[in-house]
């Protein structure tokens, strides 16, 4: 009867698909698992049916894309079957995706999976918690003194109003994903004191959050009176060091607003939003050569 002792080798096991949102990296990962057994570029081409056997690497340089038929040979040729296949084809689209539409379907048809879903719990509930603007709003307003738990006073709170559904709907969201609770006297609260997607994320209910908010700060133009909002501009000339060191300079004040929020709440009577906005509006300009001057 064989039994592991310690100091036995344990054998490596292949990367699980369904713990990635990158295809690239899967592709990656499983090809530096395949050479600890001798897989070679060439093998790893002919496995899939591809004459080129550079093309699987300039795929997984992210310079070249998978068509949906390769796609299928290249989940064969990584030995996934069933769901695990489905997956990768599923995970291919996403990753490809031109628009914001066929982004979302194809991130719907990788939450459908019962295995992404047990691997990636807290995504979801942190999808569901950025899928809806008024969540974080909701959310802000119960630390209010004259918080009312009535899906009525909260719809007529927020602007732009929402729909009394929605504001019940929150309510049940924020305390299933244990983001309010009810205290000693049964009145709700929130049970910690920040909720942050961190630095970067790849979500795609990050990035509809973001519209909304962004729609939320050109609406208040019009609607929200000069001494109640801020809403200031920069254009500056760098390069990418300097937006590096941009991204950290705003990435550190939103951390001192989260750590400093105790001395600037005061009363709590009012939910705000605050954007903070990068983005070049030129391309990298090239040096002309000597000669074209």
């Amino acid at each position: 009867m064989g039994m592991a002792h310690r100091g036995d080798a344990v054998e490596k096991q292949p990367p699980d698909i369904f713990t990635y949102l990158d295809y690239r990296a899967f592709l990656r990962d499983y090809f530096a698992f395949g050479q600890t057994r001798g897989l070679s570029h060439r093998g790893f081409a002919r496995r899939a049916g591809i004459r080129s056997p550079s093309f699987l690497l300039t795929v997984m340089d992210g310079r070249k894309s998978l068509a949906s038929a390769t796609a299928e040979r290249v989940a064969g040729a990584c030995r996934l079957e069933g769901e695990a296949a489905e997956y990768f084809a599923c995970l291919v689209a996403f990753n490809q995706a031109r628009d914001a539409g066929a982004k979302s379907s194809a991130y719907d048809r990788l939450k459908s999976f019962a295995r992404w879903r047990e691997i990636h719990a807290l995504d979801l509930a942190r999808d569901d918690y950025f899928a809806r603007w008024y969540l974080p709003a909701v959310r802000e307003l119960a630390a209010t003194d004259a918080f009312v738990e009535d899906p009525r006073w909260i719809a007529k709170q927020l602007r732009p109003r929402i729909k009394v559904s929605e504001a019940r709907r929150a309510l049940r969201t924020l305390i299933s994903l244990g983001l309010l609770s009810r205290d000693e006297e049964g009145r709700l609260r929130q049970t910690q004191a920040t909720v942050s997607s961190g630095l970067e994320t790849g979500s795609l209910q990050m990035a509809r959050f973001h519209r909304a908010m962004m729609e939320r700060a050109s609406d208040a133009i019009d609607t929200v009176p000069r001494e109640l909002r801020d809403l200031g501009t920069l254009t500056l000339c760098v390069d990418d060091e300097g937006i590096a060191e941009l991204k950290r300079r705003l990435q550190a004040f939103r951390r001192e607003l989260l750590l400093d929020e105790a001395s600037i709440a005061g009363r709590r009577d009012r939910v705000v939003q605050i954007n903070l906005h990068l983005f070049p509006l030129t391309a990298a300009v090239e040096d002309e050569p000597e000669e074209d001057r």
